[in-house]
């Protein structure tokens, strides 16, 4: 019986780490696009009239 929670558990770990590392590198992904979007709106601001 304990061998199956310890397999149970670390499966469960192995799946956390994995997911994680996917948020971390989804959240790093979207703020370097939100970073080169913004520098593009900027740099165009002078060229834009109402």
């Amino acid at each position: 019986m304990k061998e199956k929670l310890y397999v149970a558990v670390s499966h469960s770990a192995v799946w956390n780490l994995v997911m994680g590392i996917v948020i971390l590198v989804t959240g790093i992904t979207s703020g370097i696009l939100l970073l080169v979007s913004a520098a593009r709106l900027m740099k165009a601001k002078g060229e834009i009239t109402f």
